[in-house]
């Protein structure tokens, strides 16, 4: 009983510093965590994906704003780092996989990057394009890496078309119905989303998330 309370304990003290974006603290804890012979995956899943589960309901319901959101995730990739190899050891997978990029003709990454946070915070698997990405390197990075989904974003109404080039270049590849294709950013709305064959529009980060969650596991 004892050591179940010091297991719950330093997980739970993982979690809120995590929240806090205290990284240095975190590292250390979870440094501690698995001295103590805690299970990566229950540090992972009880300690950091449940602080980060946290923040994404706190910045949905505008509780918390963006520089809150980067700072808890630096610190959650300051404890994942650790834990990365163990999960690897022990052939623990992510729970899907995603690749996520600004369209072509659009340099904004904020937006793009706390998305990205957002979805490992849940656990998923996620390779960054980057910016200015074209719609053929979305589908070359979903066919070659075995992505389940393909996230755009965009941040000006002049590079949204650039959405409608992907969906057609994942088509064209023939993998149109082995892959979801997300959208989101500023001007982006659910009607463009219909008028361009794309899967699901989701106007947040934290949404984006549970959405690809969803997507992955086959229950949306």
């Amino acid at each position: 009983m004892i050591l179940e309370e010091i297991t719950m304990s330093i997980l739970t003290d993982i979690s809120e510093n995590m929240q806090r974006g205290k990284a240095k603290v975190v590292k250390e804890l979870v440094r501690q965590a698995i001295d103590q012979g805690l299970p990566a995956q229950q540090i992972l899943e009880e300690g950091l994906l449940s602080g980060m589960s946290v923040i994404g309901e706190k910045f949905k319901n505008n509780e918390i704003f963006v520089p809150e959101v980067l700072v808890a995730a630096r610190a959650m990739n300051a404890g994942s780092e650790l834990l990365k190899p163990l999960l690897m050891e022990n052939g623990v997978k992510a729970s899907g996989k995603v690749c996520i990029g600004t369209v072509r003709g659009d340099l904004h990454d904020i937006g793009k990057n706390l998305v990205k946070m957002m979805m490992e915070g849940k656990g998923l698997e996620v390779i960054d394009l980057g910016v200015d990405v074209a719609p053929e390197t979305y589908v070359e990075t979903a066919k070659n890496e075995g992505c389940q989904i393909i996230c755009c974003s965009a941040l000006l109404t002049t590079t949204m078309s650039v959405m409608g080039d992907v969906v057609k270049a994942a088509e064209t590849a023939g993998i149109r119905d082995q892959v979801k294709i997300m959208i989101g950013g500023a001007p982006v709305t659910e009607a463009f989303c219909q008028q361009i064959g794309a899967d699901k529009y989701t106007p947040d980060g934290a949404t984006a998330a549970d959405t690809a969650v969803a997507l992955c596991s086959g229950s949306c």
